[in-house]
């Protein structure tokens, strides 16, 4: 029987979410409650629609030449792709048949380490893994659960020496400050496998997501940070001799 996944949509020009022009399927489903999430209608386990393999494959097929030509490939995003690892290891075993480059997109909240994690990160040429705060009491805070299955992802896959890419959303009253991006920058620097920390700038771009559910955005009113803050954030890591980058 085929493996069926449900996604919430698709992207066909993605440029943020891996090298190059991406194909990305943002999967449905998340078990973070980010304050400021903006896929908010991701969340639900049950939402979105029922694909096959073969279906999707079809799709990105079609947009192979400019794939190709960026030297981009296809990126499984969320909601959180890994609560449909079996899904999304077939996705990139069939991809990499293709020989189209495949990057998973992730808050590294992996509950049981099944063989199938292994056969998805086996397909699997970059990581994209979410560190949202070192800090555990402020990770709760600003997400609803603990970061401890993050950071053992995190340790996971330097112990597989799987490349990856840190990424770092840098946010008001959270994440904006030196001490937490150092806590993060002396937790990776050990890490072979790790090529460069994105910091991402805060924005407000899914606040209108929230207000068609009919809920209050929780971080309104909290301005994205000034380049001055991102330069400060990224000395941060180049003390620590990691290439960060926004």
């Amino acid at each position: 029987m085929a493996v069926t996944g449900r996604i919430h949509s698709v992207e066909s020009f993605g440029t943020v979410d891996g090298p190059g022009i991406r194909f990305i399927a943002f999967m449905q489903g998340c078990l973070m409650r980010c304050q400021y999430c903006h896929n908010r209608d991701t969340w639900d386990l049950d939402g979105g629609k029922e694909v096959q393999v073969d279906e999707l494959m079809s799709q990105i097929i079609s947009y192979r030449p400019f794939l190709d030509a960026s030297n981009g490939g296809v990126t499984a995003s969320g909601g959180e792709a890994i609560l449909q690892a079996e899904f999304v290891a077939e996705l990139f075993k069939a991809c990499k048949k293709e020989g189209i480059h495949t990057c998973l997109d992730t808050n590294g909240f992996v509950r049981k380490y099944t063989p199938v994690i292994d056969e998805l990160l086996d397909h699997t040429d970059l990581v994209l893994l979410d560190i949202k705060q070192m800090n555990d009491d402020k990770h709760i805070e600003l997400t609803k659960v603990s970061n401890h299955r993050t950071l053992q992802f995190a340790e996971y896959l330097a112990k597989r020496n799987q490349p990856t890419w840190i990424r770092y959303v840098v946010v008001g009253g959270f994440t904006d400050d030196e001490a937490s991006a150092l806590q993060l920058a002396e937790f990776i620097k050990p890490m072979k496998n790790i090529e460069k920390v994105e910091l991402l700038p805060y924005h407000e771009l899914g606040k209108h997501k929230w207000e068609a559910m009919g809920e209050s955005y929780q971080l309104d009113g909290v301005a994205p940070p000034s380049r001055e803050t991102m330069e400060k954030i990224k000395a941060v890591f180049s003390s620590q001799g990691i290439n960060a980058v926004y």
